[in-house]
């Protein structure tokens, strides 16, 4: 349902974050801007449900 996408989002933002902060991985624009979109859609959810 709802909560698992939710938490697999959380999961997945904060692998790419870990990996821009700690592995030094390049933060482009692209990439954050996906990043948004995937944070934008687990507050989506949270507000739908």
């Amino acid at each position: 349902g709802t909560a698992y996408a939710v938490w697999t989002g959380i999961g997945t933002v904060g692998t790419a974050l870990l990996g821009i902060w700690l592995l030094g991985e390049p933060a482009t624009a692209i990439r954050l801007a996906c990043i948004a979109l995937i944070v934008g859609g687990i507050m989506g959810l949270k507000l739908a449900a």
